[in-house]
């Protein structure tokens, strides 16, 4: 039996992704404008790409920044 995990991108995958300067992400973060990170080692975060993916989708469909978290 296999179980699929959820794919975890590094801050230079999200930078491909999402356009955004890192401290405009974190602004974003803290404004709960934007999924937060997940502590994945000592020096080492990470988003769950599916995370990133419903909010671009959400971007995408005209849903403001203010209305998702």
């Amino acid at each position: 039996m296999t179980s699929v995990l959820p794919r975890i991108i590094t801050r230079r995958e999200l930078r491909q992704i999402v356009p955004f300067s890192p401290q405009h992400i974190l602004r974003l973060e803290k404004q709960g404008r934007f999924p937060k990170r997940i502590k994945i080692g000592l020096r080492r975060v990470g988003w769950y790409l599916s995370d990133i993916e419903a909010w671009l989708a959400d971007r995408a469909k005209g849903i403001p920044l203010d209305a998702a978290a």
